[in-house]
């Protein structure tokens, strides 16, 4: 029976990760700490670089070798360059500390079309449609979503759309339980069905947002993208207009793999916008520059911890700050 299922007292799924008794951080702070681990791969060495305090054919080839092992990527990497070259040339950058802020303004500036915030105001219910692959944090940010758009006021529901793991219908429940909004699951089955059954239940219950969770799966797993392009095509069914956002979760240890990712999941359900989870536990952030000139797909947020507040709107001036800080 699809409805609203609450977790049982022997589920041995931990509940969501309660927060710390700690003086709250703001956002920048936590986003900082988050990206420490890419700013020492990064940042902390292209200081030690740009000491010697001109922008000369060997700090370039140098700078060259140490954005292509961060993730940046061929094509970031040689746009990065030859904007600081120009910079150099036209701004007469002699001092470490210009030559850095030159390099972080043109990060910002390469990021800044990713930087699109998500609106739901278009469609009530708004359906934000989630795809990944497994381990990469689907469950865990509609979780921290849930709460980010009950923040603004939104009246959300969860639906349990990856019937296959018993586990993430039970993690969703323990989400839906914190956040007080509902889940629609079912115990197992086809997961366009629950999708479908939540759309029309959001509308009775006059939800603002739909949160569909889908099973993890590989993109060379044929007959799982064809499933998933099946829920997209369900959601067609039970709204014309939706899915409104089809967002892919990325997690952001996976550096390059990430680009073929993106492109593998468009190809089967018009990615409309990333998540990139778990920035906080690696030192490959610079895949989002990357993303920027490879599959440009708007950042709709970026994850810096475990805590329920640590999933916000992707901002790119920050994103370049807390690398080069």
């Amino acid at each position: 029976m699809f409805g609203f299922l609450k977790k049982k007292e022997s589920d041995s799924v931990s509940a969501p990760a309660t927060e710390s008794s700690e003086a709250p951080r703001s956002w920048r702070e936590k986003l900082f700490g988050g990206l420490a681990r890419t700013r020492a791969q990064l940042g902390g060495r292209m200081r030690s670089l740009f000491a010697r305090g001109k922008v000369d054919d060997e700090l370039l080839e140098e700078l060259e070798t140490l954005l292509l092992t961060s993730d940046v990527g061929v094509e970031a990497t040689q746009y990065l360059i030859d904007a600081l070259k120009e910079k150099a040339r036209t701004e007469k950058l002699e001092t470490p500390e210009a030559i850095q802020r030159a390099l972080a303004g043109t990060l910002a500036e390469l990021l800044q079309p990713l930087e699109i915030p998500l609106s739901v105001e278009t469609h009530k219910p708004f359906i934000i449609m989630l795809a990944g692959v497994n381990g990469a944090g689907k469950t865990t940010s509609i979780g921290k979503l849930a709460k980010y758009f009950q923040s603004q006021g939104k009246r959300v529901l969860l639906a349990a759309g990856d019937t296959f793991r018993a586990a993430a219908r039970e993690q969703l429940l323990a989400w839906g339980e914190r956040n007080g909004v509902a889940v629609i699951a079912q115990e197992s089955g086809d997961p366009a069905a629950v999708v479908f059954d939540a759309i029309h239940a959001a509308r009775a219950r006059d939800i603002d947002v739909v949160l569909a969770d889908t099973a993890g799966r590989l993109p060379t797993q044929l007959n799982l993208m064809e499933e998933i392009a099946k829920v997209r095509r369900v959601i067609q069914k039970a709204d014309p207009t939706g899915p409104h956002e089809v967002l892919l979760v990325l997690d952001a240890n996976i550096g390059q793999n990430a680009l073929q990712q993106v492109k593998a999941f468009d190809s089967v359900i018009a990615v409309t916008g990333l998540v990139l989870t778990k920035l906080d536990g690696t030192a490959k952030g610079g895949v989002v520059a990357a993303i920027a000139r490879q599959c440009p797909k708007p950042i709709r947020f970026i994850g810096v911890g475990e805590g329920i507040d640590d999933l916000r709107p992707f901002t790119a001036r920050d994103f370049a700050d807390a690398i080069f800080a």
